[in-house]
């Protein structure tokens, strides 16, 4: 594991990443995207609804977009839910997903713990936006890269 964005997951951890969205988002119509960049300037949560923004997560059909965020050097991360999430789940419910995550990164195991994050979110989004046969994948699987 390195210390740069794009090497900080082997390409075996990039694919289990990748497969585990595809898992999860055939629990739920929403939709799961993980961003990693080197470093975070400023709040990690501004950083994340920016890069919301500027991935296009917001347009959604129903709004239900979600990013995990990472910054590897800085060991930051954050989850973003879209408004049609945060208008229908109840407070803190991104609380316990984040907990679990930190249980990996405390021991390293970062993949895993992203792994966990995205399956958690899948499961819990299931029963505000489940899955139809119809669905259509509105955002890429695969994990994007900030400044290097």
């Amino acid at each position: 594991m390195g210390t740069n964005a794009r090497n900080f997951f082997t390409k075996k951890e990039q694919q289990a990443i990748t497969e585990a969205i595809g898992k999860a988002e055939h629990k739920t119509s929403g939709e799961i995207r993980v961003h990693l960049e080197n470093d975070c300037y400023g709040d990690v949560l501004d950083r994340a609804a920016y890069l919301f923004g500027k991935l296009g997560m917001q347009k959604t059909r129903v709004r239900n977009g979600v990013l995990f965020y990472l910054a590897v050097r800085d060991h930051k991360f954050a989850i973003i839910g879209d408004s049609g999430i945060n208008k229908l789940v109840p407070p803190g419910f991104w609380d316990q997903i984040k907990e679990e995550m930190q249980e990996h990164f405390k021991k390293s195991d970062y993949a895993g713990g992203i792994i966990k994050g995205i399956m958690m979110a899948g499961e819990q989004l299931k029963t505000f936006f489940p899955y139809h046969r119809d669905d259509v994948n509105e955002l890429p699987d695969d994990l994007s890269f900030g400044k290097e």
